[in-house]
């Protein structure tokens, strides 16, 4: 259930012992498929591809693993840089691990326009690791403990009602401080020059960052800001040092536009529908063939290890887990006891024609306002038997408001049927098309053109880095989104 919020989560969350659900994306690492004796780092890190998936781009990934291991070679530490992966995320970030790898959304390949721009993002995040920087906040790329659900869509009190449901893993991606992050601005500079790259470029990016974040408001900064906090200075100063590694390099340094987005036609924009998107408060999963309602004004965030649902002021949540492919007695058993329920009561049912067990139980555990033991929160589960697939739709809230929510975990769980209708099993994703410019043509006349209707053009104008009064020359490539 590959992400549909474009705030998806830095930090994801799933019970433990339990798969990823999507069919189609690759499932996390297991111990069992990695070498025998694995160099840290090399491989992506599990817990990361659970949390966004994998893209599948072969043309792509070898791109990224060329340029990545030639920067890598003339870095500063070059035993320090392991591995690079592109994950299925519409997010804007790119991020390096304390294991030395180093990884990229396609969100972010997206927002590239040329080669120049990608390399010097690419040191940058190089930069972080031959610096040490993550090493220095923490020795592991993952943290333990933490709630079911995280983030901005969820108030503490939900936080504190999930937090007991079970022991959780998520990623911990680093945040870094302008002295970090001006460090590994001036090894971007200085590694993306060395491979032959203008790194005026990165500071070029900076401002598609920037206008990103104006379009979409405070509220949903773009992921990469989040982690590597700007300054209004920093662009300034990334120019300053361009300037400097082109007369140092004595040569004219390479842009590479046009190469670089013939090298994206195709990838997948925003969200994929495949793994799994809301429509007039209904969650659709094409390629899993099933659907169900959302509570009416709830906020969900996909995944592809759980699709989550929470009430809007942080009272109740819904979390659809995948609950493992074996006997549903023993599933539910299973999960009753992750959840570490007490008291709970269980009642074989059937919901539209597929075997299903509910479970009603307690977590007790110590509150955090008032630090005493008793029931924290109370759950109503349901596990449904789909074909060989097991679901959970596991509801969270508090004892006192059970009453005021029960019956919305129950009308999600019992709408849970099987997706019949063509129009949303045959849903694609947007995709990134490359076109040529005619002569005279405005950005905005030139989307037009291709049938990119007017309430998008400041959108695709960010896209390709450009206003939209901008005047394009005759053959210029430049970027739309179609299916």
């Amino acid at each position: 259930m590959y992400p549909t919020f474009t705030s998806v989560l830095h930090t994801g969350a799933a019970l433990a012992l339990l798969l990823p659900l999507s069919s189609s994306q690759p499932a996390a690492v297991s111990p069992a498929a990695l070498p025998v004796a694995p160099v840290q780092g090399a491989q992506p890190d599990p817990q990361v591809i659970a949390q966004f998936g994998l893209l599948d781009n072969a043309k792509l990934q070898s791109y990224i693993d060329q340029k990545g291991m030639q920067m890598g070679r003339i870095s500063d530490r070059p035993a320090d840089v392991k591995g690079f992966t592109i994950v299925d995320s519409p997010i804007i970030n790119a991020f390096a691990t304390p294991d030395g790898h180093v990884y990229f959304t396609r969100g972010i390949l997206a927002h590239f326009n040329n080669e120049a721009q990608f390399s010097g993002v690419l040191g940058h995040e190089i930069g972080h690791i031959t610096a040490r920087h993550g090493q220095k906040q923490q020795t592991r790329s993952t943290i333990a403990n933490g709630a079911l659900i995280l983030g901005s869509i969820l108030s503490k009190r939900v936080a504190s009602i999930a937090q007991p449901a079970s022991q959780v893993v998520g990623l911990g991606l680093l945040k870094y401080g302008r002295d970090d992050e001006n460090e590994s601005d001036k090894l971007g500079v200085k590694y993306s020059s060395k491979i032959g790259y203008d790194p005026a470029s990165m500071a070029d990016f900076f401002l598609t960052l920037s206008r990103t974040e104006q379009s979409s408001g405070a509220a949903t900064v773009p992921t990469f800001l989040s982690s590597h906090p700007n300054s209004a200075d920093r662009y300034q100063n990334v120019k300053k040092l361009a300037q400097q590694a082109e007369q140092q390099a004595g040569r004219q340094l390479a842009v590479n536009r046009d190469q670089y987005l013939r090298l994206i036609e195709g990838l997948p924009y925003g969200d994929n529908p495949r793994e799994g998107y809301v429509e007039s408060s209904v969650f659709y999963h094409p390629d899993l063939k099933f659907q169900f309602p959302i509570p009416q004004g709830w906020k969900s965030q996909n995944s592809p290890s759980q699709f989550q649902m929470a009430e809007p002021n942080g009272k109740a949540v819904i979390v659809l887990l995948p609950a493992g492919s074996g006997a549903l007695d023993a599933a539910a058993q299973s999960l009753a006891e992750q959840l570490k329920l007490q008291n709970a009561q269980a009642q074989k049912t059937t919901v539209n024609g597929f075997p299903a067990i509910a479970i009603q139980g307690d977590q007790v555990g110590q509150d955090q306002q008032t630090g005493q033991q008793g029931i924290t929160a109370r759950t109503l589960t349901y596990i449904i038997q789909d074909g060989q697939s097991l679901y959970a739709f596991v509801g969270l809230t508090s004892p006192n408001d059970f009453s005021t929510y029960a019956p919305q975990f129950q009308r999600t769980a019992q709408g849970y049927r099987r997706l019949t209708d063509a129009a949303k099993l045959n849903k694609q994703p947007e995709r990134i098309r490359i076109k040529t410019a005619k002569a005279g043509q405005t950005l905005a006349q030139a989307l037009t053109a291709n049938g990119v209707p007017a309430k998008r053009h400041e959108e695709l104008a960010i896209v390709n880095g450009m206003k939209t009064t901008d005047k394009l020359t005759a053959g210029q490539l430049f970027k739309v989104v179609g299916k």
